[in-house]
């Protein structure tokens, strides 16, 4: 059974930068999709950056121009770099992976980002 371990939340002034990593632990050949989500107080979990197998990738209005999602397959890791954070992007943040076949979905256990001053 795969599990995904995130890393690299924290706490960063407002126009700081982050970089979110996840890789895979376990029993598993590699991932299709994989995304990040993040869930701030009082909001629905919305879906933040998404990349393909291929690498075409799609992004929430929010994080456009600001977010970049990257992976590495060899490693079934995903990657979350972002930069010119604002207070309204603090949440806990997930990573997300899925497999077609089946389908199979796999959460990582979330990170907390907080940008305050």
């Amino acid at each position: 059974q795969a599990q995904l371990v995130e890393s690299g939340g924290g706490l960063v002034l407002p126009g700081g930068s982050l970089r979110l990593s996840c890789a895979a632990s376990g029993s598993i050949d590699s991932f299709d999709a994989m995304s990040w989500f993040r869930e701030a107080p009082g909001k629905q979990r919305e879906l933040v950056a998404r990349i393909g197998r291929s690498g075409t990738t799609n992004y929430a209005d929010s994080a456009k121009g600001r977010f970049t999602i990257s992976r590495d397959n060899a490693k079934k890791a995903v990657y979350l770099q972002m930069n010119s954070l604002k207070p309204e992007d603090t949440a806990v943040y997930y990573c997300y992976a899925v497999q077609w076949i089946g389908p199979r979905e796999y959460w990582g256990q979330g990170t907390q980002v907080t940008v305050s001053s």
